[in-house]
């Protein structure tokens, strides 16, 4: 089953992903898949605040990965900007898996490089429009995102999420 749905602005795909944080528990992984700019970052800020860790979140893109401790007891959440590593050996030096069962783990630019860590997982698929292409819309239609979650594996066949309505 897959789950797609329209978000006119940045706000609603950080809003989307603080829900998706409820359903979320130690020991998921996500793949965020989408061109620059896109919102993976942003849609990871929502990750985040839904999860309650300390921020500020921002792209690990030079760090690599980065570490989120949970202020609320819950999950940490490892951060990952995966678009300079070569192949899986890169991300398997990260040493994701030590820490993967205690955290919610996600993996930017992690398709075709990080499917191997888990069984279970989530593709994020963000797609975002070039602009408005009607000269008179509102400022909202300037960012609309269309975000498309793949699951993958038995976790996520019974995870209430996909009971949502699609657009």
């Amino acid at each position: 089953m897959e789950l797609t749905h329209t978000l006119p602005t940045a706000e609603d795909t950080r809003n989307f992903a603080r829900e998706l944080a409820t359903h979320l528990r130690p020991g998921d992984l996500i793949l965020l898949v989408g061109e620059l700019g896109a919102g993976k970052t942003t849609f990871t800020q929502g990750l985040g605040e839904g999860l309650g860790v300390r921020g500020p979140i921002a792209s690990p893109t030079y760090a690599i990965s980065l570490v989120h401790p949970s202020l609320t007891n819950g999950p940490d959440l490892i951060h990952v900007d995966a678009y300079r590593l070569g192949d899986h050996a890169e991300l398997d030096d990260l040493d994701l898996d030590a820490d993967m069962d205690t955290s919610v783990t996600v993996i930017e630019w992690g398709a075709g490089i990080a499917e191997g860590l888990s069984s279970d997982y989530l593709i994020i698929e963000l797609n975002r429009a070039v602009g408005a292409t009607e000269p008179h819309a509102e400022h909202t239609d300037l960012d609309p995102r269309t975000i498309c979650i793949h699951p993958v594996g038995t976790r996520w066949t019974t995870t209430q999420i996909f009971e949502r309505s699609t657009d």
